[in-house]
């Protein structure tokens, strides 16, 4: 019975699988259009049947080149998102100092897990699959053979797991409807991946058999020129990967059949997994999907984004063949067109040999000698048209590069201006960069939210401290109070290099920056000098920072029972308002008697500073 029921469930989960992949086939063939077009493969066509195809040319002199300007404009996009700098820090849950701590924690926590993860790669590789597809998701989940070895019995190593983050194409997510307009509003998405089938032995310990699986594949071609001559081109087209086997994981949110939700794994006919969805990852402690989306430009009542490809392909087919059309135009103006009464001369060999320099014609005896027709000159409308497709380039995707096609220099313009002229370039691109961002909030919230679960017992973290120190931090899921998490940054498209250098200059002029004296600290002389480029804000390390990171470890030591003793080295008065901190604030929970053992060192610090106000004062 029990094996009769898992049947039923593999075909059912099998069959909602080809309903939703049949409700998306449209969209799949024009991501594949829209992949052809980035590689330079610009004539194919969308067949009513979802496949590509190529009518070929319709003469042996017809120009078919390329002249790709969507690679250029996507690789431009892709290089002003990699500035986005989407660094986040969580929010306490409270005013209180324990909770500001634990806050601080977290949001190193999310650094560290993030450089574990090498998050700037899978960032560029989610803006690369939004750009071209219209949308990329992230895959949060948590994967128990990563982080240190807790425990070993016999071969088998137990390991206290970590969390893990990797990019899925669009083509691998399926959610229930796709008019759908955010993955909150679906109620089961699929994850749908090819797996070699030893693989998915290794990870679910299942044997099953292997079949071709239809991939996404690029390969060379050939591409048509002008007279017969051939060129290579790349292609994108559907492909079969042998001895493999798709693997389809059925999330399903909680409902009153399922209280917590439910996660079913296929393969082939074979069941791998069936159970609770596994990961409390939305707020309040609710079950939900592992996954985030990404879209470069959201559609109304659409699950999938939109690519700037797409409205892209239309002027990109136009400029080719006006490009074509003129070099064609060219050739006859260059080669010219000859008139011969027929019968006149030998036609296969001018045909073969043209007409070299110095040919002799020999052509028939009273019959009227080839001459040459008048081709007239190059129209001035494919001049025309073509600069007008080039600005419809820039007005559909945003992207110019007005410093050599505009007259800027003559104009003398200043840098307030040129400023200026840069924000409103990049304006267009403001909307995708804050979807960018939001995505990477939501995988730091995910983040937060499977620690929480899943470490339930004390575990050590290597992390980046304040001053670019690593250390070694105790720690459990229950440490972590708050998921509240904002941006330390405004968005880097607006907020330029530039921009805070010359925002930075013209504080400096207000005096905004000076104490009542009229002097810069060595603090904020430190912070001017890293925003004007002569130092690397995350690793700068203030010598005052460094006397309040010591106060901070000498009241975590009295946390801990610990002896502490002050240095002549110390800055007394730094070390007295740490030390005050945490007796206020109660940061670190202390008892009595650790109170007054911080109070007499207080006192002790309080008589070094009168000491040394003495001998400064005997000096002068």
């Amino acid at each position: 019975m029990k094996q009769k029921n898992a049947e039923l469930l593999v075909k059912e989960v099998f069959e909602d699988f080809q309903r939703r992949k049949e409700e998306r086939s449209r969209l799949e063939a024009s991501w594949l259009m829209n992949i052809n077009f980035l590689m330079g493969n610009q004539y194919c066509e969308l067949a009513s049947n979802g496949e590509i195809f190529d009518n070929g040319k319709q003469y042996y002199w017809q120009q078919r080149e390329v002249f790709n300007h969507i690679a250029p404009i996507i690789e431009t996009r892709l290089a002003k998102f990699s500035r986005l700098k989407s660094r986040v820090s969580v929010r306490p849950a409270t005013s209180d100092a324990a909770d500001t701590n634990c806050a601080k924690f977290a949001t190193r926590l999310i650094e560290s897990v993030e450089e574990e993860n090498n998050l700037k790669e899978l960032i560029h590789s989610a803006c690369f699959w939004s750009e071209v597809t219209g949308t990329a998701f992230y895959k949060v989940v948590w994967n128990s053979e990563k982080g240190s070895l807790a425990a070993q019995d016999g071969l088998e190593k137990i390991y206290e797991g970590d969390v893990e983050i990797s990019v899925c194409p669009p083509y691998e997510i399926y959610p229930d409807s796709i008019a759908c307009s955010s993955v909150e509003e679906c109620s089961s998405i699929i994850h749908a991946k090819a797996y070699p089938i030893n693989v998915i032995e290794d990870i679910w310990g299942v044997k099953v058999d292997g079949k071709e699986v239809s991939v996404i594949n690029i390969d060379t071609a050939l591409s048509g020129g002008g007279y017969g001559y051939n060129a290579h081109k790349l292609r994108a087209f559907s492909d079969l990967k042998k001895d493999h086997e798709l693997v389809i994981e059925r999330y399903t949110l909680p409902n009153k059949e399922h209280p917590d939700g439910r996660l079913t794994i296929i393969a082939g006919d074979k069941l791998l997994y069936d159970g609770d969805l596994p990961y409390q990852n939305q707020s309040g402690g609710k079950r939900g999907f592992p996954f985030i989306r990404q879209v470069a430009l959201a559609q109304p009542s659409c699950f999938y984004g939109i690519s700037i490809i797409e409205r892209l392909i239309p002027i990109q087919r136009a400029y080719n063949t006006v490009k074509n059309r003129k070099h064609e135009y060219l050739n006859r103006l260059s080669l010219g067109v000859m008139a011969v009464e027929e019968g006149s001369i030998d036609l296969d060999n001018l045909e073969d040999e043209g007409l070299a320099p110095g040919k002799v014609l020999i052509y028939r005896q009273g019959s009227n000698p080839p001459m040459m027709m008048n081709p007239g000159t190059v129209p001035s409308e494919f001049r025309n048209e073509e600069d007008r497709l080039l600005a419809e380039f820039i007005n559909i995707s945003g992207v110019s590069d007005f410093l050599s096609s505009s007259n800027i220099v003559s104009d003398n313009l200043s840098g307030v201006a040129l400023s200026l002229l840069i924000e409103q370039d990049d304006t267009r691109l403001s909307i995708t960069a804050e979807a960018i961002r939001n995505s990477v909030r939501k995988v730091g919230q995910h983040i937060l939210r499977l620690y929480r679960q899943f470490a339930t017992t004390k575990r050590l973290k290597r992390i980046s401290g304040e001053n670019g120190e690593i250390e070694r931090l105790s720690f459990s899921g229950s440490d972590i109070t708050s998921d509240d998490l904002v941006f330390d940054t405004e968005n880097e498209l607006n907020d330029t290099p530039a921009n805070r250098k010359n925002m930075a200059i013209e504080l400096l002029k207000l005096g905004l920056l000076t104490d009542e004296n009229g002097n810069i600290s060595p603090m904020t002389k430190n912070k001017i000098l890293e925003i004007m480029g002569f130092g690397n804000w995350e690793t700068a390390r203030c010598l005052d920072d460094l006397h309040i990171k010591k106060a901070s470890k000498e009241n975590q030591k009295v946390s801990e029972n610990k002896d502490i003793e002050v240095d002549e080295s110390d800055k007394h008065s730094l070390h007295i308002e740490e030390h005050i901190r945490c007796l206020i604030g109660n940061e670190f929970k202390i008892s009595d008697k650790q109170k007054d053992k911080l109070n007499e060192h207080i006192k002790t610090h309080r008589q070094y500073e009168r000491l040394t106000r003495q001998a400064l004062a005997l000096q002068a």
